[in-house]
């Protein structure tokens, strides 16, 4: 079955065909790092990491860029609050909020490019806008003349004329028309200036992602994301900017994310409402987060609450309970072949019941990433793999092996069954020598220094030591291992270790 996105340029949903087969280019907004992660981020992250995994399980080589803002007018006042210099203030932010998502267990985006770093191609792309006739030079700045560029307003549906009731140009601009926006902004007293031809300045914010997207992903590029706040002005401006400067389509699909609410209520500042990410992973664990927000269709606004957190936390223990009671009863390694014909009827109805849940997985998901459809799917496969333990008590090696690859390889798509952040930095200098001296004890001489290479470390001199059936070795890694709060699991493609 085709996959299918529901494009919000065209307001349908379309048939997903990538500018070059097999390979996605994907962008997405990243975050203005001038404050803490917020669970509004999450929401936004999961989704596209939840989108990202599924193009690869169908198949697709992803290239996955989210830009970094670390020039703005909110990071400049709260660098400028705290006397020190913004890019400096923007680069802690930015290592900030890149391990808040780390906890959380959201994977990273391949490339992140910085807004900083591709000031000299931002001046290219301004300056072929001002060439084509669609910007123009006021007094150091430079604005885009949204008139000019007749299909303006076609992504968010605005009209132009509508657009200018109630429009107006503010103190100090120099634009020939309220909509228009700014490409580069003249310096101010205590901002971070770049060279240009119009004058020593900055960038307008719209032109990083047009210019960073083009550059690394081609024209046109097959996605472009983010949340649903950014459909107009943001994104809206990005088109008009990229288009006008290359004459090229920009992205062929366009994908928004629904706004997170608290408790019935939209989050924001002026509420005193915003919970950062860090905060809340101090009451509940990551995976519960995670499969909170997977489980909310992209494009739908879902409502953060403790309710809906514990009634997530208790659907998870039942996924567990069901790919523990599998962990119990299949072979140790892929390598024993499941052969059919060995089956009795109750085994064969489970081989095609498994079957079955693939194939509805991937139903749902190939519609527009229907994961509510798709988390569906997975609590049938717990209830029919329950009545199947209940009947037949002792379960197929092979069986159940297919069974629990099948499992969590859909678990991971849904961002389900992967390690656990092992500790904060604060708890790993107690961890790292505990973890050192075990392989010591091993025969081995500690080469690395974080958590989770020794642990992989670890698991590695465990598998080899399985390998030559040297089994007091590899207990005593597991036995020493779940003294430290971490547990390994033997998994089609090898072990994989996570926090108990």
């Amino acid at each position: 079955m085709p996959l299918t996105i529901y494009n919000s340029l065209s307001r349908t949903k379309e048939q997903f065909t990538p500018v070059k087969s097999g390979v996605v280019s994907l962008y997405v907004c990243g975050m203005t790092v001038y404050s803490d992660t917020h669970i509004g981020h999450a929401r936004t992250y999961v989704a596209f990491d939840v989108i990202r995994r599924y193009l690869e399980y169908k198949g697709h080589n992803v290239t996955y860029v989210q830009n970094i803002t670390d020039v703005d007018d909110k990071i400049i006042a709260a660098a400028n609050q705290q006397g020190v210099d913004p890019l400096v203030y923007s680069q802690r932010f930015t290592l900030r909020c890149l391990e808040d998502l780390d906890a959380l267990g959201v994977r990273r985006a391949d490339l992140y490019p910085k807004a900083s770093e591709a000031i000299p191609d931002m001046v290219t792309m301004i300056q072929q806008i001002i060439q084509n006739g669609y910007g123009y030079v006021a007094d150091g700045d430079v604005y885009f003349s949204v008139e000019a560029f007749p299909a303006y307003g076609r992504l968010s549906g605005q009209n132009i004329t509508e657009m200018k009731t109630g429009a107006r140009i503010e103190p100090g601009e120099q634009k020939h028309n309220p909509l228009d926006f700014a490409l580069w902004k003249k310096a101010k007293p205590g901002e971070p200036t770049w060279p240009s031809p119009w004058s020593q300045g900055r960038p307008g914010w719209h032109i990083e992602c047009s210019t960073m997207s083009s550059k690394l992903l081609g024209a046109p590029f097959d996605i472009h994301g983010g949340g649903m706040d950014l459909r107009f002005p943001h994104h809206e401006n990005e088109i008009a900017q990229a288009e006008a400067a290359t004459g090229k389509p920009f992205a062929n699909y366009w994908m928004h994310i629904g706004l997170l609410t608290i408790n019935g209520e939209k989050m924001s500042k002026s509420l005193g409402n915003i919970i950062n990410v860090k905060d809340i992973l101090g009451t509940w664990d990551a995976e519960v987060l995670r499969m909170f927000f997977a489980s909310a269709h992209y494009r739908s606004p879902p409502d953060f609450s403790d309710k809906a957190l514990t009634d997530i936390k208790k659907g998870l223990d039942r996924l567990y309970r069901l790919k523990e009671r599998l962990e119990q009863h299949a072979a140790p390694t892929p390598e024993h072949k499941l052969n059919a014909s060995t089956l009795n009827t109750n085994e064969n109805q489970y081989l095609t019941a498994i079957t079955l849940f693939q194939n509805e997985f991937e139903a749902a998901m190939d519609d527009d990433f229907n994961t509510p459809k798709a988390f569906a799917c997975l609590f049938d496969f717990v209830n029919t793999s329950n009545k199947f333990f209940d009947q037949q008590h002792q379960g197929h090696p092979a069986l159940c092996r297919h069974a629990l690859d099948t499992y969590l390889k859909i678990g991971d798509v849904l961002t389900l069954f992967q390690p656990k952040a092992t500790c904060s930095s604060s708890d790993q200098g107690d961890v790292i020598p505990a973890l050192q001296k075990i392989l010591q004890s091993c025969g081995q001489t500690p080469k690395a220094t974080t958590v989770d290479e020794l642990l992989n470390a670890l698991l590695a001199v465990r598998e080899d030591a399985r390998k030559h059936k040297d089994w007091k070795t590899a207990d005593h890694i597991r036995k020493h291992l779940e003294e430290l709060g971490f547990e390994i699991q033997d998994t089609a493609s090898g072990p994989v270790w996570r926090n108990k």
